[in-house]
């Protein structure tokens, strides 16, 4: 969102979502790239994110 302070409402967002395919929470990452919590674990979100990925050739 560019707004440092969207940071709680956005985590609070996410947290609440029930639908984990469907509302791509999953995609939401740290400033830095890094992986941060998530309701169904820090794993299945690297799973997701993985799924997602454009094939290397």
């Amino acid at each position: 969102l560019g707004v440092p302070r969207s940071v709680r409402a956005v985590a609070r967002a996410v947290a609440s979502n029930a639908l984990a395919v469907a509302v791509p929470c999953h995609r939401a990452v740290r400033s830095d790239g890094s992986l941060a919590g998530y309701r169904w674990g820090v794993e299945r979100k690297k799973k997701l994110l993985a799924l997602e990925a454009p094939k290397r050739r």
